[in-house]
């Protein structure tokens, strides 16, 4: 009897390393796609942002671009504006120049001609009766003189009334004496307390200040007590006494101020009345 045998079943196996291999490369390959995926949503991203920073520098261009056209414009129409006004200027420049150039041309012409008169008339007259009114005409610069001096001598007393001649000094107050037409008193008065008698009035010195030649007195008359403050040498301190208010005013004059002691005079109207009318002596 033959022993029995069971086919043999023949395969053909896969090398173990090739399957290896397959998977390998199938991981290397997911791999390589999520790396390219990455790096294409990157720069995706990149490319938006990058667009996005260049769409804001183009509008903060365009902004600033917009700005400097609107400075530009204003610029020019300022521009316009002082040019046209100094073309004005200019055109009025001129016409000034030109008439003033006139003018000019007008006052020599004018002031030759009244040389050339002048010059033939003195040729022409120089005559006996051109020296006499020659003469006159000196006089009457010479009165004047005289009327203006006189007029310098007067001056407005501090109760804004127009006072007679000024006397400056003693010399100048024997003058008037001489005139005649006020009665006048000249006192030398101490600083003190008890009032001195001047004329018809009385008077005390209160303060003096001889850098500035100034001083502050009271004046005593008609029992009513005048003071005068700050008053400065060689001007007319004016007051009115008693029944003399339609008469000029009593007038007070310094002529120095020393430190303890005011020197001058005071003259009273003619007219006052009996008080006023004594005999101009000095102080009594």
């Amino acid at each position: 009897m033959s022993e029995y045998q069971e086919p043999v079943q023949v395969t053909s196996a896969t090398p173990r390393w090739v399957g290896i291999a397959l998977v390998v490369l199938a991981a290397v390959s997911l791999v390589g796609i999520g790396i390219g995926w990455s790096a294409l949503s990157h720069a995706n991203s990149v490319e938006q942002t990058t667009q996005s920073s260049v769409k804001q520098a183009n509008d903060a261009l365009a902004q600033k671009l917009a700005k400097e056209d609107e400075i530009n414009q204003q610029l020019q129409s300022d521009l316009k504006v002082v040019t046209g006004k100094l073309n004005v200027t200019q055109e009025d420049l001129a016409k000034a120049r030109k008439l003033t150039k006139a003018s000019v041309a007008a006052y020599d012409k004018k002031l030759s001609g009244l040389e050339s008169n002048v010059n033939t008339q003195l040729a022409s007259k120089a005559s006996t009766d051109d020296v006499t009114k020659l003469n006159g005409d000196v006089s009457g610069v010479k009165n004047d003189l005289d009327a203006t001096k006189s007029k310098l001598d007067r001056a407005t007393g501090d109760m804004g009334v127009m006072s007679g001649l000024i006397a400056r000094n003693h010399d100048d107050l024997e003058e008037l004496k001489r005139k005649g037409d006020r009665n006048y008193y000249e006192f030398t008065v101490q600083k003190s307390k008890t009032p001195q008698r001047v004329g018809p009035v009385q008077m005390s010195l209160n303060k003096t200040d001889q850098k500035k030649s100034k001083y502050t007195m009271t004046v005593l008359a008609d029992d009513k007590s005048i003071e005068k403050r700050d008053k400065t040498a060689g001007e007319p301190v004016q007051f009115y006494v008693k029944g003399a208010q339609h008469y000029a005013p009593y007038e007070i004059v310094v002529f120095d101020v020393g430190k303890n002691q005011i020197t001058g005079y005071l003259s009273t109207p003619k007219s006052a009345g009996a008080s006023t009318a004594a005999s101009n002596t000095a102080t009594q």
